[in-house]
């Protein structure tokens, strides 16, 4: 079959026009296509890159938050102290994450155990698959979280070596191993058999942002570090309560938005990609459930703090650490349930959040930022929430008992064997180091403070006169 064109030329000759067969024809319209698909994955991956480039700068900014708010919260005279804390972590953190803590967390090996990883060291298998290099890059500013958690509970009297010694096992080996329990795809908590996410208790272990392996790990190792480290000298002391305030409030409200700010990359950019509607839509949820929880638990923290608990004052700290509960409360269950349902999460996540704090003062454990009850609890919460909240009727994933599921069990162990594995490994690392004189910082240092014993410029401040504990 020929389709032909004919036309006159100039003089009155004509010439046949060009013909096509009707193979080629077919030809050129697989080649198409062929060029069509190829650009359409090239389009899927470089959307996929630019999200997760993004989600993963909002990590790292977040330890701007972090900074912010540890500093508010100690005294004057140990701002740059903690400052060299957060620089520490994130430093340290990542080339501990290149060197260890990836191939422990994500180096999946040809017979995958269901405890650990192993390839990848160096990042070497990564150049045949480059399209890892996002992720290595997002879970690492994930892995680096975690130790700020503890920097801040034993702020102001905890020497810098034996701070960075905890940086180090945390990002190397504590952190990932976790990781690779519930985010590789192999771990014991999180595996496929037949082609269904299963764990060895049944149901898959439901963690979708790390409440589990960012939060409840760091708060149980900040909780432990809070203990052996000891309490600020003179913390306990009636005449001494108001020194121990934080000296600038405006320092934890900044502190608190960015790290609220860059949640919106810890959670939604949790997704890993985004090139499909559906993908889209579950982004779009987990915003929506990321504004709700931190919202209604601030609220209910402000309130509490202001009619309830003595003094019965405005406490414009405790409304930021209640934002924080409520953010890490819903940040297992935040792909999970409906928006109604992170209201009750946020809700209960701040009431956990003042019960705790109390509860630390009463027994006299000096957790300077509130981590314990913020990241701790909280992150324990929110993976039992997961256990009751959740339609699988909805097809997003929940598995909750409300809705006849059966979650509750496998969240439960698995929280338990995550306590039990970071406040292992965490208390075998502080006693040895509070017995090697490598931990406390002497009472002459907290006296003076660490920035004027053993940092330049000896104050954070030009005239510090106002801010001086």
């Amino acid at each position: 079959v020929f389709l032909a064109a004919d036309r006159d030329s100039v003089g009155g000759r004509s010439i046949a026009a060009m013909t096509v067969s009707l193979e080629e024809v077919n030809a050129k319209l697989a080649a198409f296509t062929n060029d069509l698909d190829t650009s359409q994955a090239t389009y899927n991956e470089c959307l996929d890159t630019i999200w997760t480039l993004l989600a993963s700068m909002l990590v790292v900014f977040m330890h701007s938050g972090f900074s912010l708010l540890e500093a508010g919260s100690v005294r004057s005279k140990n701002t740059q102290n903690i400052l060299a804390k957060n620089l520490i972590v994130v430093t340290v953190g990542f080339l501990c994450w290149y060197l260890v803590g990836y191939p422990l967390a994500f180096g999946i090996t040809d017979n995958p155990s269901k405890f650990a990883g192993g390839n990848n060291v160096l990042m070497i298998d990564m150049w045949s698959t480059r399209e890892m290099f996002r992720f290595w890059f997002f879970q690492g500013a994930f892995c680096a979280t975690g130790g700020t958690i503890v920097s801040g509970a034993m702020a102001e009297r905890t020497k810098l070596k034996g701070f960075g010694t905890f940086v180090l096992v945390m990002t190397s080996v504590i952190y990932p191993i976790v990781a690779y329990w519930i985010w590789s795809g192999h771990g014991w908590l999180n595996y496929k058999e037949d082609g269904k996410k299963v764990s060895a208790l049944g149901p898959v272990f439901l963690d979708f942002a790390g409440s589990s392996v960012v939060h409840l790990v760091g708060g149980v190792a900040a909780l432990l570090g809070a203990i052996v480290v000891g309490p600020r000298k003179g913390r306990w002391e009636p005449e001494n309560e108001s020194e121990f305030e934080a000296h600038s409030v405006p320092f934890c409200v900044l502190g608190t938005f960015f790290l609220w700010f860059g949640w919106y990359g810890f959670n939604p950019g949790s997704t890993g990609k985004m090139h499909t509607k559906e993908v889209a839509y579950t982004a779009s949820l987990v915003a929506v459930n990321t504004t709700l929880a931190p919202c209604v638990a601030g609220l209910l923290v402000f309130f509490l703090r202001a009619r309830v608990v003595a003094p019965k004052r405005l406490d414009v700290g405790g409304f930021c650490n209640g934002i924080l509960a409520g953010l890490v409360a819903i940040t297992a269950g935040c792909a999970y349930v409906k928006p109604w349902e992170s209201i009750i999460i946020g809700l209960i996540g701040g009431l956990l959040y003042q019960a705790t704090s109390v509860l630390m003062l009463k027994l006299k454990v000096d957790d300077v930022v509130d981590a314990v009850a913020v990241h701790g609890v909280n992150g324990l919460w929110a993976i039992i929430a997961l256990g009751f909240f959740g339609d699988p009727a909805e097809g997003i994933g929940g598995n909750g008992v409300f809705y006849g599921g059966d979650q509750l069990g496998v969240q439960l162990v698995g929280s338990i064997a995550i306590i039990a594995w970071s406040g292992t490994i965490s208390l075998a690392l502080f006693v040895p180091l509070r017995k090697l004189g490598m931990l406390r910082l002497s009472d002459n240092f907290q006296d003076n403070g660490a920035d004027m014993m053993e940092h330049t410029p000896s104050k954070a401040y030009t005239n510090s006169s106002a801010l001086e504990a």
